[in-house]
């Protein structure tokens, strides 16, 4: 993930507050100040510090500071964006599950037993993994939206790195949403010892991530002043449709966050069941300029895809004339005389088995150029490869978990800062 909002004004006062650390020599400087900065330069003692610059429902400016992890054994320091966990139902955590865990591993220094030895330990790996699952829900973080989640919530089945909840960034998001304002900017550095003093960082991937793609509902790849680029998830709508419960989409997701946005943000769209990357303006003038470049035809995507059975060739090109299918709409049909032409790139990375036993082909596209339905068609028709996306409900064998196609890079000259910008996602399936 992307810094999820641009770096100024808050690295301005994030120097200011490197400052501070460093005249004060305290941690807790509007406090009593007695956590010094020294013992940030014990060996691996350094942490991370954010600075969020945000706006009250009365146009205010406000600037919160954070801290990773603890300090000084304190998780909550006056001055500092307090703590997700409670305190009082940490405490109440730890007189429920550690007794147990500590009895456990007595009995088990106890035991002279080595098969008894081995079930107690056994034992208390559960117990463990109990207690952390429960540590885990203790996290309580604020979206977007303002509903709240747990870390048990946010990564779902997946393995929850050490530490996660305690990164500073996360905590500025949920303090935020949760008291009504509205993020402007962040900036977050390293202070003391264990890397670069004093260096700037952007969210660290394993843990801040999914955290901050949870709480913002959006996962960002890029940004700057003029363009979000967002790694649309399968099953998203990138705009909002008609029906009141169609409005979900990224360009309603992008507009909560960047309130400048124009209401039509979205510069070019994905199909709702395919995922990857989609490029949204923050205002009217970098809408019209990457508008430009599409019509010019000069913007690159690449994606991948699944495609049913073997594909026997290794590349090719296909171009086709393809029409709305009036009377099956959203259906597109092969029509040579009032169609309009597409041509698709494409390239076979291999083949792959299904747990179904099934054989699938995995592929790139390149699109040349920017049909409805254009890959999904290319793919299906038997003027085409004859093979259509996995899961592909309109032209296939039927849907399933998704469709398996996935805008995975994305290529263009940046339209003021002449930057070559080339923004790459992985594949998830």
């Amino acid at each position: 993930m992307s810094a999820p909002l641009p770096e100024y004004p808050a690295k301005t006062h994030a120097r200011y507050l490197m400052h501070l650390l460093d005249t004060t020599g305290a941690i807790d400087f509007d406090g009593d100040a007695s956590l010094p900065t020294a013992d940030l330069f014990l060996p691996g003692s350094g942490r991370m510090f954010a600075v969020m610059t945000a706006l009250d429902e009365a146009g205010n400016e406000v600037l919160l500071k954070a801290f990773s992890g603890q300090l000084g054994g304190r998780r909550t320091i006056e001055g500092w964006v307090p703590h997700p966990l409670d305190a009082h139902a940490y405490h109440a955590y730890l007189a429920e599950h550690d007794p147990p865990i500590k009895e456990m591993g007595s009995a088990i220094e106890a035991c002279s037993d080595e098969q008894k030895s081995a079930e107690l330990t056994e034992q208390r790996a559960h117990l463990s993994r109990t207690a952390l699952r429960a540590y885990n829900a203790l996290f309580r973080l604020t979206a977007i939206d303002g509903t709240s989640h747990s870390l048990s919530e946010i990564f779902g089945p997946l393995p929850i790195p050490t530490g996660s909840g305690e990164c500073c960034e996360p905590k500025l998001f949920s303090w935020a949403f949760a008291h009504n304002l509205r993020p402007v900017s962040m900036a977050q550095f390293f202070y003391g010892s264990g890397r670069e003093h004093r260096s700037f960082h952007p969210p660290c991937q394993e843990r801040c991530a999914p955290i901050l793609a949870s709480l913002l509902r959006l996962d960002i790849r890029y940004q700057d002043r003029d363009l979000v680029i967002v790694n649309k998830p399968s099953g998203l709508l990138s705009v909002p449709g008609n029906a009141p419960d169609m409005q979900d989409s990224v360009e309603t997701r992008v507009r909560a966050l960047f309130a400048d946005a124009p209401r039509q943000c979205a510069v070019h769209r994905l199909d709702m069941d395919t995922s990857g990357l989609v490029i949204v303006a923050k205002h009217k003038g970098a809408l019209s300029a990457m508008h430009r470049l599409f019509r010019e035809q000069r913007v690159e995507k690449e994606y991948e895809a699944l495609l049913e059975g073997i594909v026997h060739d290794e590349s090719g090109t296909i171009t086709l004339p393809f029409r709305p299918d009036y009377s099956n709409r959203p259906c597109q049909i092969y029509d040579e005389k009032d169609g309009k032409w597409g041509t698709t790139e494409w390239q076979r990375l291999g083949v792959e088995k299904r747990p179904d036993g099934s054989f699938v082909t995995r592929v790139r596209f390149i699109p040349l150029t920017g049909r409805t339905h254009q890959l999904r068609l290319h793919s299906a028709h038997p003027k085409g490869l004859g093979h259509p996306i996995l899961g592909d409900r309109l032209y296939g064998s039927g849907m399933r978990d998704r469709l398996y196609l996935h805008a995975t890079n994305i290529r263009f000259t940046h339209p003021t800062t002449g930057e070559e910008l080339s923004i790459e996602t992985e594949t998830p399936f």
